[in-house]
């Protein structure tokens, strides 16, 4: 990549991207000398870039084609939908969700699951036809909204192995499940089959999208710790999520798992499945994952103080900096993502200049 010297200019505010989540503020559009979309690509594919890309570089897509979004509330594209306004909460399983407006999520309606036991599901669970999905459609409503953005495209495949496996069973048995020698086999047949789904949604998301990177959403833990071992997260979820980064990588797309909750002892488990980034919440000691495994896989990393959208300019500003002087002399080797939703405007201006200094 050209060194293009840093201007201040480039500071300069020149409007707002649409925003990627409901309820969300719109970032804003500075006069950077490439867009952050070049930039974010650069990262990705272990070059320096100009500045260290900070998390509203990268715009999120939920297309309405796919049923997931809608059971999800997450319908984000040219026709975006708000939770109170969408009127079908069945995914594209037909299991039914219901979103809590308190949280901004979803979650399968409880207490009827519609697998008692894996080893039924090929019994019980029907698979959608995806073809019958109006691709056509979502790609022409979505043409010019695509054409116009200027940051990383990330499409979401919103629920992933073991998020669908909670959405057959509910939470309690999906876990008891992933470490039942009686349902081990069935899990795994399941998983494959969903593979084959998964592959088929990522080359139609290609086809009729053309995204930069595709997100795979799939929870492993909770705010203390994974909701399995790291034994189990090789058994029965490296080999899939191995598959959906191959099928991902071949179509000319880079992935980024999300995968909420305390996981930092399961990132060995995404780097062995060949995950190209991980952000991962703050609970995370991001500070030991960026020295072991840093190298390995490309994270998202938070300041060294708790965000807060409305913390003092001044605070702000040294977090910055010392975030960039942390991150920057090493990113040849280890890269990594100025991780912090909604930040305060004055980190996301420092980190951006001093990273371009630096960088330049």
């Amino acid at each position: 990549m050209e060194r293009i010297p840093f201007n201040k200019d480039e500071l300069r505010i020149v409007g707002e991207y649409p925003v990627s989540k409901h309820g969300a503020l719109p970032a804003k559009k500075y006069s950077t000398p490439i867009p952050p979309k070049e930039n974010y690509l650069a990262v990705l594919q272990r070059e320096i870039p100009l500045w260290i890309p900070i998390e509203n570089d990268g715009a999120s897509m939920f297309p309405g084609v796919n049923p997931d979004n809608h059971a999800r509330g997450q319908v984000i594209e040219a026709n975006s939908i708000p939770p109170d306004k969408i009127t079908d909460f069945h995914d594209a399983f037909g299991v039914e969700w219901i979103y809590e407006f308190s949280v901004g999520g979803s979650m399968i309606k409880p207490g009827d699951p519609v697998l008692k036991d894996v080893n039924d599901w090929e019994k019980v669970i029907k698979f959608p036809d995806i073809d019958k999905w109006d691709w056509d459609a979502g790609k022409h409503a979505n043409k010019e909204y695509i054409a116009k953005e200027e940051r990383l495209a990330f499409l979401t495949i919103s629920n992933g192995f073991f998020e669908r496996l909670i959405s057959f069973m509910d939470f309690q048995y999906a876990a008891m499940a992933m470490i039942d020698e009686d349902q081990k086999d069935a899990v795994h047949s399941l998983f494959s089959a969903l593979c084959d789904l998964y592959e088929k949604i990522i080359v139609k998301y290609k086809e009729y999208y053309d995204p930069d990177i595709i997100c795979f959403h799939d929870d492993w833990g909770s705010q203390r710790a994974p909701f399995f071992s790291l034994e189990t997260a090789r058994e029965m979820l490296v080999p899939y999520i191995s598959r959906i980064s191959e099928s991902v990588h071949s179509n000319g797309m880079f992935l980024q798992l999300h995968s909420c909750g305390k996981n930092e002892m399961l990132v060995p488990a995404y780097i062995e499945a060949s995950v190209d980034t991980w952000t991962g919440q703050i609970m995370n000691d991001k500070a030991m994952l960026y020295d072991k495994y840093g190298d390995k896989i490309i994270l998202g990393v938070e300041p060294d103080i708790a965000p807060d959208i409305n913390m003092s300019d001044e605070d702000a500003v040294a977090a910055a900096k010392r975030f960039v002087a942390k991150y920057a002399p090493e990113y040849d080797k280890k890269p990594v993502i100025a991780n912090i939703f909604q930040a305060p405007k004055a980190y996301v201006e420092t980190v951006y200049e001093d990273s371009r200094v630096f960088f330049n």
